[in-house]
């Protein structure tokens, strides 16, 4: 009986070091390539992260321009109040069309 567990063992040892030898010498690399796709951006993500901040911004303009359309409607109607709150969007409008990417 111990002569067979012997020869199992015998058998599949091997095949374990192999792989623990494997694995502790592929590790390095593995490290190092994953370190190096962490800190680097590939073109795509740039592309998705500057569609991101266009989309942002053109929903902050669209968000102002509602917001302006509505104070010139209550501005035609009288109300002084939405005046100023016209001019100070309309601004704030310009400030944010002129602002650098």
């Amino acid at each position: 009986m111990r002569f067979v567990l012997s020869a199992i063992v015998v058998l599949t040892l091997p095949g374990c070091v192999a792989s623990v030898v494997k694995d502790v010498v592929t590790a390095p690399v593995k490290i190092v390539s994953k370190t190096a796709d962490v800190l680097t951006t590939s073109q795509s993500e740039a592309d998705e992260k500057r569609g991101r901040e266009i989309r942002k911004r053109e929903e902050a303009l669209g968000k102002l321009a509602r917001q302006r359309d509505k104070a010139r409607e209550k501005c035609d109607d009288g109300n002084s109040d939405a005046c100023a709150k016209l001019q100070q969007l309309d601004d704030e409008l310009e400030a944010e069309r002129t602002r650098p990417d």
